[in-house]
């Protein structure tokens, strides 16, 4: 036994040195895996990839995992967006609701390019059009959970996992942990802590490179406004807390930005992003946004659509100073609203609905006045007491026959006095 322990204490000391050896020799850098930083649905990217602070958006679940903790109902949602030079994003996701304020979610994605023309090295160029084409695409799959820790704050956590096909292949991961609290009602902040298991990737050619974690903030509020049969939703995320960013997206302008908020706030503030959505009451979005702060040649627009509440398809436009804009379009469909009405509480089933029928009282009156009102709706009907002769005492100058009582049963007390039956002699004398 003591051999064994040892055994396992060498092993595990061994394992731990291998750990630290390949975390001294792996590179610190910028953007490990930014695939998975690719804002995927429509609604957000209008929105000027406010991610963080859209709820209900179940393409955004690489970022905002804590919505599903609201899922009530299945959904399955899609997305396409087209780059320049051919180079295209496609995204799947799958929304389960769970019961306990509780849901998951899993999605698929691909970005890359086909169809690329190259020539090998040492080989003659060729000609016309005979070129030797490949493709390069990152595949990610993700997996996300959420749920309602206690009353007003939601949690979700996410991991992904990353194959990269190019000149050589590679595979990467990341965790991602959301938290949500409402402060009031339609007043929400929100925090991401990104790559909480830092953001790795490892190459074919041995090479292991990371990005540090990094933490977010995102408020968002609604305003119904009657008048215009619809409601305002504002949304803002801010800058990255713990590191540098890159803010500038004119990179024609040589200008120094991206410090933290404890360096200099108003620099941190502009690097921020957000937008403004007017919801109509038929279910017809519209939405500006701005992706960057620091320029306003980052403006966002899009509409979306809701139908016969079990289909929506948004739709958005993304400028950008240098390149060509970005068109996405989303859909999201829900299998169980298109032949289902919504339900009033979205994580009954079958039996809990039924045990919930049967055990509620539905007036929910204290057992008093219960009692109570149920004596009052009773008709009452008064009884009356038959009456009953009375003892008639005797007299000298009554004469005593065998028709003369001489004694009667007493009559029982009642509210009225009993009358008095008069006798055949009586009445002849």
């Amino acid at each position: 036994m003591s051999f064994l322990k040892n055994f396992y204490t060498l092993r595990t000391v061994f394992y731990a040195c291998a750990l630290a050896s390949a975390a001294y020799a792996a590179d610190r850098v910028v953007g490990a895996n930014a695939t998975l930083d690719i804002e995927p649905g429509a609604r957000s990217a209008a929105l000027g990839s406010a991610t963080l602070a859209v709820e209900g958006d179940y393409l955004g679940l690489m970022t905002n995992a804590y919505q599903l903790s609201q899922a009530k109902y299945m959904w399955a949602s899609f997305s396409h967006t087209a780059y320049y030079e051919d180079t295209k994003y496609d995204y799947a996701s799958m929304v389960i609701p769970l019961s306990q304020n509780q849901g998951l979610g899993v999605s698929f994605s691909r970005f890359g390019a086909d169809d690329i023309p190259y020539i090998r090295e040492g080989e003659p160029l060729p000609e016309g059009s005979d070129y030797n084409t490949l493709s390069i695409a990152d595949w990610v799959f993700s997996v996300s959970w959420g749920r309602r820790i206690m009353d007003r704050l939601d949690l979700g956590l996410a991991f992904h996992v990353l194959y990269r096909d190019m000149d050589q292949s590679g595979w990467g991961f990341r965790g991602d942990a959301s938290a949500r609290y409402q402060i009031m009602d339609d007043f929400y902040v929100s925090g991401l802590l990104k790559g909480w298991t830092s953001s790795a990737a490892s190459w074919e050619s041995g090479e292991f490179e990371y990005s540090a974690p990094e933490f977010y903030v995102a408020l968002s509020y609604g305003l119904p406004v009657a008048y215009l049969y619809g409601k305002f939703n504002f949304y803002w995320q801010s800058a990255g807390f713990f590191h540098h960013d890159s803010r500038d997206l004119d990179f024609d302008e040589d200008t120094h930005g991206g410090e933290r908020i404890w360096e200099d706030p108003l620099d941190w503030l502009s690097g921020g992003r957000g937008g403004v959505e007017f919801a109509f009451d038929f279910g017809l979005k519209l939405r500006v946004g701005l992706s960057s702060f620091t320029t306003f040649k980052s403006v966002t627009a899009g509409a979306g659509l809701t139908i016969m509440n079990f289909l929506v398809v948004d739709y958005a436009f993304e400028s950008h100073p240098v390149f060509s804009p970005v068109h996405r379009v989303s859909v999201s469909f829900s299998p169980y609203l298109f032949g289902h009405k919504p339900r009033e509480e979205g994580h009954l089933n079958k039996t809990d609905a039924s045990r919930k029928l049967v055990t509620e009282d539905p007036e929910e009156l204290p057992v008093e006045e219960y009692v109570e009102e149920s004596i009052q709706e009773t008709p009452v009907t008064p009884v009356e007491t038959p009456a009953v002769p009375a003892e008639k005492p005797v007299t000298e100058s009554a004469p005593v026959n065998s028709t003369t009582p001489t004694t009667a049963p007493a009559a029982p007390a009642t509210s009225k006095p009993a009358p008095i039956i008069e006798t055949d002699d009586e009445i002849l004398e």
